[in-house]
């Protein structure tokens, strides 16, 4: 059964994503006094007790201009209120009606969906005062709300799910274990929105040259061949001393939220610009989560055999730290190289949630160990005894024994390598966790008894008429 989906629509900053996060308890929209900070649409789902549970997705403030980002904007807003069940007309109390308000609402009654008047932020106005304002706007039932402070929220909803059919045509978004769940990360105005767009089949998100478009994390679910997958589009990531501005920091907050919520995340490079310093810190994001990592190369067609060639070696050279991650070369704008991004992107998904036996993990520990065994260490050798998993995404193998802080760096990696080859592991990190066995004697100390002391003593005396 799908959910009937409700569309919050109305000018910038009248409360829209605030309203959103209210209605979902969640956090999922970008909340800043900033007008125009929502650009995408966002979906989520109410579920209220008492109610019946019921689509949302919020869309960004239409401004009136139809040129640029905002125009661009307006067109997702309005994508989404042709889609929905019931459109919610939020308008700000504190301002009163506009001009833009007033086109607005003249674009709504053309559209054949059921329109509910919302007016926000009253809290702090005189309520009979404020709908005096908007009766002419000639709604019959008007609702007055303040998102912030979750007043008037039961009527609201109560008003929503009576005027909401019984099903609805779009897709909950709810959570499957069977759904991939990828993230498309990397610096700004790499090609990651455009991506997206083109495995959809749609203007889903707003693509433009102008880095920073993207501000949130946005998920989209989709099928392809017979498969489920949830694509997160995220805001572009730059290095932390040119973060500004209080929305990009937030943006930026979203898009590690994305990574940790993935199961694998694809480093979208610019193939024209190589491996940069903002690459390598968005990387290190993924590694520090440990998720499976695709690293996709955008905008290859556009390059020479030699360009290509000498983009090949400044990988192999910039990437050399994480030689398990599988690299892809495509092109988003034309759609080249698509299938073997997703064939890495499955071989990536099912090396991280590989599930691995104790027995398969101490035998693979024994031929690491007959094949090179561990250097002596001051008269010492390290000694491993057995292993068994300790986790998916990553795979993470604890290994007991004896002396184990005494291995140098150089046998780790031998053994994170020889894991990863034994098990057939790529496009994942491997985490080992060495563990070592409480010594039962450490810190006792043997007393001799007295006739242990007695024969200690007569041997001694013997020694000596000897010598």
């Amino acid at each position: 059964m799908t959910l009937p989906l409700v569309a919050l629509v109305g000018r910038p900053n009248v409360g829209k994503s605030t309203l959103f996060n209210v209605l979902t308890r969640s956090r999922d929209a970008l909340v800043h006094d900033q007008p125009g900070v929502t650009r995408d649409r966002h979906y989520g789902v109410c579920r209220l007790e008492a109610v019946s549970p019921f689509a949302l997705v919020d869309t960004g403030g239409i401004a009136g201009d139809e040129t640029g980002l905002a125009g661009a904007t307006a067109n997702q807003a309005r994508a989404a209120a042709e889609e929905s069940d019931l459109i919610l007309f939020i308008v700000d109390g504190r301002e009163g009606p506009t001009a833009l308000d007033d086109d607005i609402l003249v674009w709504l009654r053309k559209r054949a969906r059921p329109v509910l008047l919302v007016i926000n932020k009253i809290d702090g106005t005189h309520e009979t005062t404020v709908r005096a304002e908007f009766a002419r706007y000639g709604f019959a039932d008007i609702l007055t709300v303040s998102a912030s402070h979750r007043q008037g929220m039961e009527t609201l909803v109560e008003q929503i799910v009576k005027r909401l059919p019984a099903q609805g045509e779009t897709r909950p978004q709810d959570d499957d274990p069977e759904r991939i769940r990828v993230a498309f990360i990397g610096r700004p105005n790499v090609g990651k929105s455009t991506l997206v767009n083109r495995l959809l089949g749609e203007e889903r998100m707003i693509a433009s040259e102008i880095p920073g478009t993207t501000r949130d994390a946005i998920a989209v679910d989709m099928e392809r061949d017979g498969r489920r997958y949830r694509l997160i589009d995220t805001a572009g990531v730059r290095r932390r001393s040119k973060v500004d501005e209080a929305v990009e920091k937030f943006s930026v907050i979203k898009t590690l939220q994305a990574i940790e919520h993935s199961q694998v995340s694809v480093l979208l490079l610019d193939a024209g610009e190589g491996v940069t310093d903002q690459d390598a810190s968005v990387l290190g994001a993924v590694l520090d989560a440990g998720k499976a990592l695709v690293v996709a190369v955008n905008k290859w067609d556009g390059l020479t055999p030699y360009q290509r060639s000498q983009v090949q070696a400044l990988l192999s050279r910039k990437l050399g730290f994480v030689p398990w991650a599988e690299q892809v070369f495509i092109s988003a704008k034309h759609g080249s190289g698509l299938r073997e991004l997703f064939m890495a992107i499955h071989r990536a998904r099912a090396s991280a949630l590989c599930e691995l036996s104790t027995s398969e993990v101490t035998r693979a520990l024994e031929a690491a160990y007959d094949a090179n065994p561990p250097p002596s260490i001051r008269g010492h050798v390290s000694k491993l005894r057995f292993a068994h998993p300790g986790g998916t995404n990553p795979p993470t193998f604890v290994i007991h024994g004896s002396r184990l802080k005494e291995l140098p760096d150089s046998y780790r990696r031998y053994l994170e390598n020889f894991f990863r080859k034994r098990f057939q592991l790529v496009g994942t990190p491997v985490r080992l966790v060495f563990k070592e066995g409480v010594n039962p004697y450490e810190g006792r100390k043997n007393e001799l008894t007295e006739r242990q002391k007695t024969k200690r003593k007569r041997m001694l005396r013997h020694i000596k008429r000897r010598d």
